[in-house]
């Protein structure tokens, strides 16, 4: 006979999975990010779409690696909306989304060790990246409490290095000796206002992909 002492709740047995876990009360002001590169990291790591689980994407072949924490928002795609924005932002024809979460870098001055985890942070811009054809924005946040970088609210106020290294990180990081033409370009670089709004499409295009 099963009884309230020997019945293990759900939420013990299984992990939620982190896509599908909630964007934040607040969002899209404050979000839930889930990350799954730290800057030290030598190895890409990807979230399993299928499982939750993170994975193993690939070996880092060359010297480029993220200048910042680096995951996804929970409950967004990239789908029709977002990359219909794309299009009527850059004058691009053509874009499709690229079917995963709006991916977020999210600035600390936190040592972090590792990847596999949630926290809060608040958008400050972005980067309106496509890549070949597919749009593939990169929202810009800062962790929450933050001591250093708390105060920064738009992307404007961040240092220009900064922003310049993660420019150069997303324009490279796909390249090989032997690749001659990047298909990656930045259309924009955007601010808080902008990236709420691309946030809340995403959010949209992930409510009409799985009818939540």
């Amino acid at each position: 006979m099963h009884t309230a002492k020997n019945i293990l709740d759900d939420s013990i047995l299984y992990r939620s999975h982190p896509w599908h876990v909630s964007l934040g009360e607040n969002a899209p002001q404050v979000v839930n990010c889930y990350i799954e590169i730290v800057p030290s990291d030598t190895v890409k790591y990807e979230l399993d779409k299928m499982t939750g689980i993170l994975k193993v994407d690939r070996p880092q072949k060359f010297s480029s690696l993220c200048p910042t924490l680096y995951g996804f928002l929970p409950q967004t795609y990239s789908g029709e909306l977002t990359a219909q924005h794309c299009m009527e932002r850059s004058g691009e024809k053509g874009i499709v989304g690229d079917s995963d979460p709006l991916d977020i870098c999210v600035l600390t001055e936190s040592v972090i060790p590792r990847g596999d985890i949630m926290l809060e942070a608040h958008p400050i811009g972005g980067f309106r990246l496509i890549d070949g054809d597919e749009a593939d924005d990169k929202i810009i946040a800062v962790l929450m409490g933050d001591f250093v970088y708390e105060k920064f609210k738009d992307i404007k106020e961040c240092p220009e290095k900064l922003i310049e290294r993660l420019r150069h990180y997303f324009l490279t990081y796909k390249d090989s000796p032997e690749r001659m033409n990047s298909k990656v370009r930045i259309a924009h670089i955007y601010g808080a206002e902008e990236a709420l709004k691309v946030i809340n499409l995403g959010r949209q295009d992930y409510r009409n992909k799985f009818n939540a």
